[in-house]
């Protein structure tokens, strides 16, 4: 059985209340409720934290899943200590956006992340979070010899 770790940043735990016309109206219990009902035979363990240093070591603690899906907020735009600690991960890492962050303001355009994670998903609402998640399960599966 598969084991992917769903990590999620600052400010998330008010998703459904938080701007929902930007964000959605699911909270972070809805989303993962439909993560975990998508894919019934993994293991799915979903955290999240409004502290810089307990993500960081959450994201330490990844290296014993089978890959980690990261929505870090707005941790995602300056936050080197998370690029860093990605970086140093050797599992399949993406990155999650509910937004689509190229459609908003400039400097949500940046991601600091970005160059330590496999790859980037953003505008899909909670629906990006399934699709990171299949990603990791099936990424081998796209890579010819």
């Amino acid at each position: 059985m598969s084991k992917i770790f769903v990590l999620n940043g600052v400010n998330l735990g008010t998703l459904g209340t938080r701007r929902p016309e930007v964000y959605g109206t699911m909270t972070l219990d809805d989303i993962e409720r439909l993560v975990k009902d998508a894919f019934p035979g993994v293991d799915l363990e979903f955290r999240q934290t409004d502290f810089e240093g307990e993500m960081v070591a959450f994201i330490r603690e990844a290296a014993g899943y089978d890959g980690l899906v990261i929505n870090a907020g707005a941790w995602t735009h300056y936050s080197y200590a998370l690029h860093d600690a990605l970086e140093s991960l050797d599992v399949p890492r993406v990155e999650v956006h509910l937004s689509n962050v190229h459609r908003r303001e400039d400097w949500r355009r940046v991601s600091v992340i970005s160059p330590a994670v496999d790859a980037a998903i953003a505008g899909m609402g909670a629906h990006g979070y399934i699709a990171a998640v299949r990603y990791i399960l099936y990424r081998d599966a796209d890579r010819r010899p």
